[in-house]
């Protein structure tokens, strides 16, 4: 099972700063390793020839070059915003997929809504260099939880109870990752939060491993 080996790493990870302060080679070992479990999660999931098993997979493993980027929070922020750019763009091909791009109009109106509400309160912060790429990764970050949405709010509506359960952990996945990236970029841009790194990295992994979980089982 990799539930609980994914479970163990992530709360190492988390921990691994807050216990053992220094060990930066521990930490990126297992902040590498926890994502690439969320990548054999999605591995044995998805049927060889699924629709959405292809963008899924690029995103993980863009997410996961995005992690080894931000190993290095200064020099690594702009590559690594780049590469999570990618995969929120791959996630939104996976979930546009079999479900037409902003078929949940309230979906995309609610998260645009909410993008432009975190941008308000980060932008003064926000060095000029950053200020065009945080623009654009904000933007594809909530299209891609909107996506997630439309997904999910097709599949109810078609009454597919199946799909209904795996999208609608995506959507929730979704939801978790701007929770988590709007976290990092207060945390970066506005004012230091206390454990700053535990609610990050918990709602970051919990997010991947629910849009890993959109793929169906193998039969």
């Amino acid at each position: 099972m990799l539930l609980p080996a994914y479970l163990l790493s992530a709360a190492l990870a988390i921990a691994c700063p807050l216990l053992w302060p220094g060990q930066w080679a521990a930490f990126a070992l297992l902040k590498t390793l926890t994502t690439a479990i969320v990548i054999a999660h999605a591995w044995r999931r998805g049927p060889p020839r699924h629709h959405m098993r292809a963008p899924l997979l690029a995103g993980l493993v863009l997410s996961l070059a995005g992690d080894v980027a931000l190993l290095w929070p200064q020099q690594g922020f702009l590559p690594g915003l780049i590469a999570f750019l990618l995969a929120h763009l791959a996630y939104l091909v996976a979930f546009a997929r079999g479900v037409r791009l902003a078929a949940w109009p309230l979906a995309f109106a609610g998260y645009a809504l909410l993008a432009a509400a975190v941008l308000s309160v980060l932008w003064p912060g926000v060095p000029a260099p950053l200020q065009w790429p945080v623009l654009a990764y904000v933007t594809c970050l909530a299209a891609m939880a909107a996506q997630t949405a439309s997904a999910w709010h097709a599949a109810r509506m078609r009454g597919d109870l199946d799909a209904r359960r795996r999208l609608g952990g995506a959507a929730l996945g979704g939801l978790l990752f701007l929770t988590s990236d709007a976290l990092l970029a207060f945390n970066r841009f506005h004012t230091p939060l206390p454990l700053a790194g535990l609610w990050i990295l918990s709602t970051y992994w919990a997010a991947q491993w629910l849009i890993a979980g959109a793929l169906p089982r193998q039969r």
